[in-house]
């Protein structure tokens, strides 16, 4: 480990600026050493043989090397074991992201299969819609051609009707010319039976 990021100095006000859970934690191990020197101070010298014996400790003045290697390794614990926790939680977090992501692209696969099998319906009834518009086009072309068959073969009868009414009437008229000359042949005939 890097010197910088062993040396923590044991003031309050560095503990303050630390984040709020390392801070507690930071705050509650001051109190229990605290505490224990307390503890270690108190009791009083028993002298039976069964009794705890008490062993002699450094005075409690300034910390060893020792004991401010051991809280420094003690806050990088601290603050590693947090590091820990924020990284599992991210963890979580990330793995709850990743469903949410997954069940979402599923549900968007789906959608988008759904919407293909729609779009494959629409295209096959396009497709039908144009042939049958072909078919259509191919019968409308059939009448069409019937049509202008029809057309030409009622031009050549109404062509065919005034050629014979045309022909009707010339022969009227020499039918009539034939009878203004017999009557005319005639007129001596009668004339001469009358006299």
């Amino acid at each position: 480990m890097s010197e910088p990021a062993r040396a923590y100095p044991a003031h309050e006000d560095e503990i303050q600026a630390a984040p709020a859970p390392l801070r507690d934690w930071l705050a509650a191990l001051r109190r229990y050493e605290t505490e224990e020197r307390g503890r270690l101070q108190a009791p009083a010298a028993d002298n039976s043989p069964w009794g705890p014996r008490l062993v002699d400790r450094e005075p409690l003045g300034e910390p060893t090397a020792e004991q401010a290697e051991a809280a420094d390794i003690s806050e990088l614990m601290a603050e590693n074991l947090m590091l820990k926790a924020r990284l599992q939680v991210e963890h979580d977090r990330q793995d709850a992201l990743q469903r949410a992501l997954a069940a979402q692209i599923r549900e968007l696969r789906e959608h988008i299969a759904q919407e293909m099998a729609s779009l494959e319906e629409l295209r096959a009834e396009q497709e039908a819609a144009q042939a049958e518009y072909g078919s259509f086009r191919a019968e409308r072309e059939i009448l069409r051609r019937e049509r202008d068959t029809a057309a030409a073969e009622r031009d050549a009868a109404r062509a065919e009707h005034e050629a014979l009414a045309s022909e009707r009437d010339g022969l009227r008229e020499d039918r009539n010319l034939w009878r203004a000359r017999a009557e005319a042949l005639a007129q001596p005939l009668f004339q001469a039976a009358k006299a």
